[in-house]
C-alpha cells in the first residue's frame, strides 16, 4: 500500500510537488482518484496543541500508561497494498446478483481477469530485485514492548507523542517511484516498514519529522510477515513507545498516523476502534494474521503506526479492503507488535527471519477406531520438510512426541512449546498396524 509514481515514457519523472510536468495517475487506483483540489504543500507539520510540557516528551523507558464462497463469478474484493490487489472471498448482496451475473457473462469465457489482482505489480516477486546498499547487523538491539498502560490520553496528546516518530519513506525503483511511512523504533535510527514498501527498491530516502531527508540502509526484510527494518545514520531521531498487541482489546480506541496519498498528506491522523483480533487474511504474500481497525488507511500508509489509547504503538498498518464493485469502509489491517518484536529482532540479528519453528505437517484431531489410536492425523506434508525427509506421509497418525501422549492438536503443540528452528522433536507415528519413531528437526517455513 504504498504510493506508486509511474512514467509510461521512462523514468524520471518529476514528482509531485517538485519540478515541472503533471502528476501521474497512482496505479492499482479503483477507480483513479483525481487530485484535482489537492494543493502541494512543503509545510506540512501540524502546529502543536498547547499541552503541558511533559506531555510533549518520548522517553526512552516505557511510559505508566493504557494501552472476503468465492460468490459464483461475481465479484471480486481487494486488499490493496503497493498498489497491489488480492483477491479474497466474500458474497454480494442479492440485490447486485443479476447484474453482476450479466457483467461477467458479457466479458466471456477468455476474459483475462488479471487485471482485478493486479498481477503486473506482484510485489513479493518484486523483492527479488531490492538491490538497496546493506547495513551491519548483530549489534545486539532488540523491539522493547512496553506493558499495557493505565491512562487514556487524549488524541492530541497521542499525535504530539507519535507523530515525531512516524517518518516518510521514498522508494526509488527501475520502474519509477513510490512514498511510504516507517515508524522509528531507535535512537540510533532503526526504522520499521512494511517489506512490499521496500520490494523492487534501488534506493531508499528517509524523510524525517522535521523535514530533513537521509539515505537508509536496508537491514533485512521477511516477506511472509510483511516486514522490513531500515537504518539510517542521523542524530535527533525520537522513537516510537510498542506496546504489547497481545494485550488488545476488540473496541479499544485505536489511532493510525502515517502519509497517505504520499508525501503532500505527511503525517495525518485518522481515528477508529480495533475491529478483530487475530483476523486470519489471505494475501500474495500467504495468509496473514492481523489487526483489523476502522482507522482509516490509504495508499501511502504502508509501514505507518497503528496506536492504542495510550500512545504505544500496538501495529504496523499495511493492508486495506477495497472492491471494484462495492463501497468498502473502516476495514484496516495491521500487523501485530507482538508479531513484529519476533521477526524484526530476528531480522536486526541476522538480516533475514527464519519464520516459526515448524514440523512442516497439516493435521487434525484423530479420535480412536477399532484399527488405530487415537492422535493426529497428517493430511499434508511440506516436500521441503524434514518431517518429508524421514518419511513421515498424509495418512500417517501421530501418537506420541517427545514421549508425550498425543490425542490433540493442542497436545502436539504443547509438546513442540519451548523448542526453536533446529531443534529436535521425537515422534512416534501409526501406520498400517505399526508404530515407528522418528526424530525431525524443526524447520522455518522459509527453509522448507
Amino acid at each position: 500500500m504504498r504510493q506508486n509514481y509511474y512514467d509510461q515514457n521512462g523514468w524520471p519523472q518529476p514528482f509531485p510537488g517538485e519540478g515541472e510536468g503533471p502528476r501521474s495517475e497512482p496505479y492499482g487506483a479503483v477507480p483513479p482518484q483525481s487530485t484535482q483540489g489537492i494543493v502541494p504543500r512543503t509545510a506540512v507539520k501540524q502546529p502543536e496543541p498547547p499541552l503541558e510540557e511533559e506531555s510533549r516528551i518520548t522517553p526512552v523507558f516505557c511510559r505508566r500508561g493504557r494501552g472476503v464462497r468465492r460468490f459464483a463469478l461475481l465479484m471480486a474484493l481487494i486488499l490493496v497494498l503497493t498498489g497491489t490487489g488480492i483477491l479474497v472471498n466474500g458474497g454480494l448482496p442479492g440485490s447486485y446478483f443479476d447484474r453482476a451475473e450479466d457483467i461477467w457473462d458479457s466479458m466471456g469465457p477468455g476474459y483475462d481477469w488479471d487485471y482485478y489482482d493486479y498481477d503486473a505489480d506482484d510485489w513479493v516477486a518484486e523483492l527479488e530485485d531490492t538491490t538497496m546498499a546493506l547495513s551491519a547487523i548483530g549489534d545486539g538491539t532488540v523491539l522493547e514492548l512496553c506493558p499495557p498502560g493505565e491512562e487514556e490520553l487524549d488524541p492530541r496528546m497521542i499525535y504530539a507523542r507519535v507523530a515525531p516518530s512516524v517518518v516518510g519513506i521514498r522508494v526509488t525503483t527501475a520502474t519509477g517511484m513510490a512514498t511510504a511511512t516507517g515508524v522509528v523504533m531507535t535512537f540510533d535510527g532503526y526504522i520499521i516498514t512494511n517489506a512490499h514498501v521496500i520490494a523492487g527498491a534501488e534506493k531508499a530516502t528517509v524523510t524525517l519529522d522535521g523535514g530533513g531527508k537521509v539515505d537508509a540502509l536496508l537491514v533485512g526484510y521477511d516477506a511472509s510477515t510483511d516486514l522490513a527494518v531500515l537504518k539510517v545514520e542521523t542524530e535527533g531521531l525520537v522513537p516510537a513507545e510498542f506496546g504489547d498487541s497481545s494485550a488488545l482489546y476488540v473496541g479499544e480506541p485505536a489511532y493510525a498516523i502515517g502519509n497517505p496519498l504520499g508525501e503532500e498528506l505527511r503525517g495525518t491522523m485518522t481515528d477508529g476502534i480495533i475491529s478483530a483480533i487475530d483476523r486470519s487474511v489471505d494475501a500474495s504474500n500467504g495468509e496473514m494474521t492481523l489487526l483489523q481497525t476502522t482507522a482509516a488507511i490509504n495508499p501511502g500508509s504502508s509501514g505507518g503506526a497503528l496506536v492504542n489509547a495510550s500512545g504505544q504503538v500496538v501495529g504496523i498498518t499495511n493492508m486495506k479492503m477495497m472492491s471494484n464493485w462495492e463501497t468498502i469502509e473502516g476495514l484496516g489491517f495491521a500487523i501485530p507488535t507482538a508479531l513484529a518484536k519476533e521477526v524484526v529482532d530476528q531480522i536486526i540479528d541476522t538480516g533475514s527471519y527464519a519464520g516459526v519453528p515448524s514440523i512442516g505437517i497439516t493435521v487434525r484431531t484423530q479420535p480412536p477406531t477399532p484399527e488405530s489410536p487415537a492422535g493426529v492425523y497428517v493430511s499434508e506434508v511440506e516436500e521441503g520438510s524434514d518431517a518429508y525427509a524421514k518419511g513421515i506421509r498424509p495418512g500417517d497418525i501421530i501418537i506420541r512426541a517427545n514421549d508425550m501422549d498425543i490425542t490433540s492438536i493442542a497436545d502436539l503443540e504443547e509438546a513442540k512449546a519451548g523448542l526453536g528452528i533446529g531443534d529436535t522433536l521425537k515422534l512416534t507415528v501409526w501406520k498400517g498396524g505399526r508404530e515407528r519413531t522418528v526424530s525431525i528437526t524443526l524447520m522455518g517455513k522459509n527453509q522448507m
